[in-house]
């Protein structure tokens, strides 16, 4: 039975804690893991969180998770400026590591990660959990089998509105410690789509910009805003498909769009993950006189959702997906066969990002690698 430790309890601290706790149940396949040691930035914090997550232990130090000799996987949820040295701590005691994206402030952190993780010999995950949806692995599928033929253009669009109020308070995701912005914090997510469904980019061109040049700050006053909200991305994959990729983390009336629109030489797919159960097909081959887009509601046969629903049309959410990752991530532990994105392949989508970003800084074409 693997014993569980978790650093971070914020948001997604909290659906960690969740898939950690419905895996078993859902998949029953799966052994129930043991939630074995908490921690967080002071000791109160971690004894309440402990108590409503299902932890046995609670640190007010996060090095004690890490020690912990009942402890053979972490979840490390905390803000991505802490990841570096928190993750590679992990690896180098020989647990077993689930790190929620992106991976790290700068391209050398995610290499020295990577390294670590290489090192150790133990799985270390990264947690892109919109690849798991049904209805992205169907689409999958359905480009494995050609059904719209050749595709030769892809644009993909993530948007939220949580940074969208210019009077909102300036908080830790506009300094630059964080990241670029909705490049590295947003566009990492698409990125791991195009991962999964395309492969690499290979060339691109990209452009960001600050909505709001400055924050106020709760103790008085404003703060210069020092990361970029929103990114505009030209992009050709290796194998030849053009795409775009547009990024928008003050976009009123978004709450967590990711839209995908892919172009073929027979027909075409088009994707919302605020409306994940379901996706659109168009197919050259119907009879003119019914060409038009079909919707495709998700149901048992789009598996896992068998797992969770028996009937079609009734829908995941979130937090499903994360449970979904959560099983791959055990099947990988047990080395069999699992759709995780681990450090290797998550440095290839960092890698991209920073190629992003120094094309903004050079303004012209940056080849990826």
């Amino acid at each position: 039975m693997v014993g569980v430790g978790l650093i971070g309890t914020g948001f997604m601290g909290k659906c960690h804690a969740i898939a950690w706790n419905a895996v078993g149940t859902v998949f029953p396949d799966v052994a129930k893991p043991r939630l074995v040691h908490l921690g967080e930035v002071n000791e109160d914090l971690a004894k309440r969180r402990a108590s409503e997550f299902g932890f046995a232990r609670a640190s007010g130090d996060w090095r004690a998770v890490v020690d912990d000799p009942d402890v053979d996987i972490v979840s490390l949820t905390t803000p991505n400026q802490f990841h570096p040295e928190m993750a590679i701590a992990i690896l180098e005691a020989g647990k077993h590591l689930w790190c929620e994206k992106p991976m790290a402030p700068s391209f050398a952190e995610a290499q020295a990660m990577a390294a670590a993780a290489q090192k150790s010999g133990k799985v270390a995950a990264l947690g892109y959990n919109y690849i798991q949806n049904p209805a992205i692995r169907h689409i999958g599928a359905l480009l494995d089998e050609k059904i719209i033929g050749e595709v030769n253009h892809l644009r993909v669009e993530m948007d939220e509105d949580f940074m969208a109020d210019p009077e909102a308070l300036f908080f830790w995701k506009h300094e630059a410690t964080s990241g670029y912005g909705a490049l590295d914090d947003f566009a990492v997510h698409p990125l791991s789509l195009v991962a999964v469904l395309f492969g690499r980019v290979a060339r691109v061109m990209c452009d960001m910009a600050k909505p709001y040049a400055d924050r106020r700050v709760a103790s008085g006053g404003r703060r210069a805003v020092e990361t970029y909200d929103i990114a505009n991305v030209l992009m050709h994959l290796e194998n030849g498909i053009a795409g775009t990729l547009l990024v928008n983390r003050s976009a009123w009336g978004r709450k967590g769009r990711i839209a995908i629109q892919i172009f073929g030489s027979k027909g075409s797919i088009l994707y919302d993950q605020e409306r994940m159960n379901e996706f659109q097909l168009y197919l050259t081959s119907d009879r003119p006189t019914e060409q038009g887009y079909r919707t495709i509601l998700v149901a048992p046969h789009h598996k896992p959702y068998d797992a969770f629903l028996p009937a079609p049309g009734h829908g995941l959410g979130f937090n499903d997906l994360k449970i979904i990752e959560c099983r791959e991530l055990l099947a990988r532990l047990a080395s069999k066969p699992a759709r995780i994105i681990d450090f290797d392949e998550g440095l290839e989508i960092e890698r991209t990002v920073h190629a992003m970003a120094r094309s903004f800084e050079e303004k012209r074409w940056v080849d990826v690698r």
